[in-house]
């Protein structure tokens, strides 16, 4: 693993609720997520698996096929003690500006605040005039179908959006990027050894996307089988063919730093949903 601790630092320009440092490191720029400690009472893990979770989650995109964040795991000793972080490369620089979802919907309708009800951001989509909505809508159900096989829990407007080409005007779809609550996170080592095969199927079917259909939280697994929305069902048929699961399990083995119980946990999580998308898929 790559150890940045004497990488250069930089203020930190990033945000969003994880710790983190931006860092220069071979002359690349890099937003290195830390553990992150726990925010919630009652919880007796000692700080969250985020960077496995952005690390694999990342990767699992990549995989498919599709353009998203270059994430390196590593180590950082910060006062005597080594963290497992996950340097995540920053893709923007003096001609390419990220603008997020957020802030299109923002300038979209001023009218009306944009979260996460799902009908809203197709609104936004399809009233836009400064992105192609076309594009658009099928790269944000490709992004929902993979959301759903790693488990990505907080996909809101703040962690998805578009690259400004400033030299020619041109507006692309970001590379995907913030995965981190992904793949349970919360969990650690010592509740994934004794956890069984039900218990992991049971995770796997009850999460949740942060958005939202008719105010409550959709249900990967169930909105996906209900099969009632077409412009997902295409993204089903478009994307499932590259779902490499043996490659993704192949590249969790690899991990190093990892302990064989979470790599297991991960897979079999995985390979439950991904059995799901093959059902939909062999339907539609």
């Amino acid at each position: 693993m790559l150890d940045f601790t004497n990488a250069i630092e930089e203020l930190n320009n990033y945000k969003g609720s994880e710790k983190k440092k931006t860092l220069i490191y071979n002359d690349k720029k890099y937003l290195v997520k830390f553990p992150d400690p726990i925010r919630e009472k009652n919880k007796n893990i000692s700080y969250i698996n985020n960077a496995f979770s952005e690390y694999i989650g990342s990767n699992v995109f990549g995989i498919v096929g599709y353009k998203v964040q270059n994430t390196i795991l590593g180590k950082y000793f910060y006062n005597g003690k080594e963290k497992i972080v996950c340097a995540c490369e920053d893709f923007t620089d003096d001609d390419h500006i990220l603008y997020e979802f957020e802030s299109l919907a923002l300038s979209t309708n001023p009218d009306k605040k944009i979260e996460t009800e799902l009908s809203d951001i197709m609104d936004v989509i399809a009233e836009s005039k400064m992105i192609n909505s076309t594009e658009t809508k099928e790269k944000f159900w490709d992004m929902f179908v993979i959301d759903s096989l790693i488990g990505n829990t907080d996909r809101h407007n703040g962690n998805w959006g578009f690259l400004l080409n400033k030299k020619n005007g041109k507006i692309s779809f970001a590379p995907i990027y913030d995965c981190g609550s992904c793949l349970n996170p919360m969990l650690e080592d010592a509740e994934l050894e004794k956890i069984n095969d039900t218990e992991i199927k049971n995770l796997a079917i009850n999460c949740y996307s942060c958005l939202k259909e008719n105010s409550k939280k959709i249900n990967y697994m169930s909105y996906i089988k209900q099969m009632k929305n077409k412009e997902c069902n295409n993204a089903i048929k478009r994307i499932f063919m590259s779902i490499n699961i043996l490659e993704i399990e192949k590249f969790i083995d690899n991990i190093e730093c990892m302990e064989k119980a979470r790599k297991d946990f991960y897979k079999k999580v995985m390979k439950v949903r991904y059995d799901i998308l093959r059902d939909v898929y062999e339907r539609i």
